[in-house]
């Protein structure tokens, strides 16, 4: 390259060629309109605003490798350079260019307009050729880039100084070593605490349970008994039984979850949930020999089972939640139970005070469902679950839509903050011997209308929710299931509807904050019109219970509670059956 080459370049291209090239190869590279530019950052103290820069950082093999070496620096190139310089500067004086306007072959279309107009007119760093040109898209070696740069940044020292002479005195300095003496002893305290919380945070670090996953768990101990003598007959479904004295015993029992939370991006949630329990199921023959006395979670084995394995994420701009579920997504996860007793381990203690069991109950387990956000009043819940006993099963009559599934949609209303409304309705089907129309609650005949032949229903259930003041919430559902036999063989087609309502009363922090006092009454899934007359039940058994969450501290409660059933079975050929549980349950 010739000197006289160099001296053209250093009168324009020089900072341009440092903010658009990182040359890694040997020789010069043509840049193009598609590369990046990056900005030379504003002085913080120049009084103007813009954007800061990002710099990506040459890497030392570049330089320091030995590669290249056609173009490394010698005694006489380094001369040359320093002589180029001390005249490029020389030359900025005379012919600076203050405006970008005075460079005749740059024009605001270019590409590179901006970048060049901030050089120019920010920062005085761009001098053009004598002839009022600028040449931008002429090649840059790396002793240009060098160069360059080097001038900018002198213009750059030029403008810090010139904006921070001024901002620091001999004064302050003094005023500042004074207040660092007079407040020694509070600096050293505050020095050990950081040191001290360093410490932990490192051991915290090293010892971490993991990065993305959260644990959390609850344990429950259940002890009970039930008074009266069991149910001796049903209608149908159900066994019946000769000798009705009460058979049960006071239990122990237990349930115990740990949670696996995950999150990938702050606003998602994969969990997953292993649990033990053993927990008497209370309908069982030997027992009280009715449904009505199930308890809010029941059955199991003391081995720790995969309970739950489902994952959430937000969709559009977080309006909605996208639920993906390969085990344990239940109907009542993926919809709004409008219930202040829903919890298993600190709501009601029965299984149907819960909330609408022929609603939020059937098969589930497997699927995808969608909650959106519509407004601030309203909110749509929808969504597919298969059984996820017959999902992972490809044989005939199971897998996810040929087994029990479920489809459903809900909406949520609230149109006061102290005001909730809901009406869902939902589609059934249950594979045979696979029925439970009524999820496990009221009478055996609403919970197998036809028996065991597979059997659909559509199901409609309205809830609500009123807290009239900070101490007290009314609330309760009516829900309605119409059942469809699907004999596999010849057969009558038969019909079946089921009924079930409950009032609840709450009175949240009664005695102190975080107690729950609650009283429910209903009554349990009923068959009140059936193909076959004689398999209408006549009687109404009513469902009341009663409840009190001690809420001892943030991880104990201790819940005494009772339900009481009269005409069980929804017959009075049966005697009253008292339920008792005290429950203490365990959260971490």
């Amino acid at each position: 390259m010739s000197q006289q080459t160099l001296k053209a370049w250093l009168l324009s291209p020089a900072i341009l060629g440092a903010s658009l090239i990182l040359s890694s190869g040997a020789g010069a590279e043509v840049l193009t309109a598609s590369e990046p530019m990056a900005q030379v950052p504003v002085n913080p103290h120049s009084g103007q605003i813009g954007p800061q820069s990002t710099f990506s950082q040459v890497q030392v093999s570049d330089f320091d490798s030995g590669e290249n070496a056609e173009n490394s620096v010698t005694p006489e190139t380094s001369d040359q350079l320093n002589q180029y310089f001390q005249e490029g500067r020389r030359s900025q004086k005379k012919q600076q260019v203050t405006s970008v306007s005075q460079l005749s072959d740059v024009q605001p279309t270019d590409w590179a307009f901006q970048a060049l107009q901030s050089l120019v007119e920010r920062y005085g760093c761009i001098a053009g050729y004598p002839d009022g040109t600028y040449k931008g898209n002429r090649a840059l070696t790396r002793y240009e880039f060098a160069a360059g740069i080097n001038a900018c940044l002198e213009r750059i020292n030029e403008l810090i100084g010139a904006s921070t002479a001024d901002l620091v005195t001999r004064e302050d300095l003094a005023r500042l070593q004074r207040l660092m003496e007079e407040f020694a002893a509070e600096l050293a305290a505050i020095r050990g605490r950081v040191t001290v919380l360093e410490a932990r945070a490192a051991e915290l670090e090293a010892n971490q349970f993991s990065t993305t996953t959260k644990l959390n768990g609850e344990v429950i101990f259940f002890i009970g008994d039930t008074f009266g003598d069991r149910a001796e007959y049903t209608v149908a479904g159900g066994p019946n039984v000769d000798d009705s004295d009460d058979p049960t015993q006071s239990y122990f029992g237990y349930r115990a979850r740990l949670n696996f939370d995950t999150s990938f991006t702050g606003q998602d949630r994969l969990r997953t949930r292993l649990q033990a329990r053993d927990v008497p199921n209370l309908s069982r023959e030997n027992l009280t020999n009715t449904l009505m006395s199930r308890l809010g979670t029941d059955g199991g084995s003391e081995d720790f089972t995969m309970d739950d394995l489902y994952y959430r994420f937000p969709v559009m701009n977080g309006k909605g939640q996208v639920y993906f579920g390969a085990k344990g997504l239940d109907l009542d996860n993926v919809q709004d139970p409008i219930s202040p007793f829903e919890s298993t381990g600190t709501g009601a203690s029965s299984r149907f005070g819960r909330y609408d069991p022929t609603m939020f109950r059937g098969p589930e387990g497997t699927g995808l469902a969608l909650n959106y956000r519509l407004n601030d009043n309203i909110k749509i819940n929808l969504g597919y679950l298969a059984d996820d006993g017959d999902a992972p099963d490809p044989s005939e009559g199971r897998g996810i839509f040929d087994g029990g599934h479920s489809a459903f949609l809900q909406v949520v209303y609230e149109p006061k903050d102290n005001l909730v409304l809901g009406l869902a309705y939902s589609r059934r089907y249950f594979r045979e011997d696979d029925v439970g129309v009524s999820g496990g609650t009221g009478s055996f005949l609403a919970n197998r209308p036809f028996g065991d032949n597979p059997t659909t229903s559509d199901n409609v259930s309205f809830q609500a929710n009123w807290r009239i003041s900070d101490s007290f919430e009314v609330g309760g559902w009516v829900g309605a299931a119409w059942a469809d036999d699907k004999p596999t063989g010849e057969g009558d087609d038969l019909d079946a509807t089921i009924l079930n309502f409950a009032v609840t009363l709450a009175f949240p922090d009664l005695l102190k904050e975080g107690d729950l006092g609650g009283i429910i009454v209903g009554m349990q899934p009923k068959v009140v019109y059936h193909t076959l007359d004689n398999l209408e039940e006549d009687k109404t058994g009513i469902h009341i219970e009663a409840l009190y969450r001690f809420q001892i501290n943030e991880y104990i409660s201790l819940i005494p509670a009772v339900f009481i059933i009269t005409d069980p079975e929804h017959t009075d050929e049966n005697d009253t059956i008292v339920v008792t549980t005290f429950r203490t349950t365990f959260r971490f």
